[in-house]
């Protein structure tokens, strides 16, 4: 550990690691990516490409949680919540979209979750100009 700590110094972040490392546009991406996918899922005909298509839809929402969770536990901080106190029920609703997402082909679903992190996004920028 000694050896660790000569290389290893301490910074002062208001989340646990400097600015930069967390943003919902990760998320964003993401669930963009579903969201394209079922917009064109029903143009598709040929079987091979449905199941593939819908296997990336899946691992890209099951993504789309793992970021905003990362985001929530990790940047997010008491004094934001106390600002935005709907910010815990957003995450849960866009987290739960999410998971909406893994079992349907429709585009609104897919809108509904890119219009949360949207919401999330616009406190997330709130809090850095803070």
């Amino acid at each position: 550990m000694k050896f660790l700590k000569q290389f290893v110094k301490p910074v002062y972040a208001h989340c646990d690691l400097p600015c930069g490392v967390y943003d919902p546009a990760q998320a964003r991406i993401e669930a963009q990516s579903v969201y394209n996918i079922m917009s064109k899922y029903a143009d598709v005909h040929e079987e091979d490409t449905k199941i593939r298509a819908i296997i990336i839809k899946e691992q890209r929402a099951e993504l789309v949680k793992h970021h905003l969770w990362v985001l929530w536990t990790d940047y997010f901080k008491p004094e934001h919540l106390e600002e935005h106190p709907d910010l815990h029920d957003l995450f849960w609703r866009a987290t739960k979209q999410a998971g909406v997402t893994k079992k349907t082909t429709d585009p609104a679903e897919g809108q509904k979750l890119l219009d949360l992190i949207d919401e999330i996004a616009t406190i997330f920028q709130q809090t850095k100009q803070a």
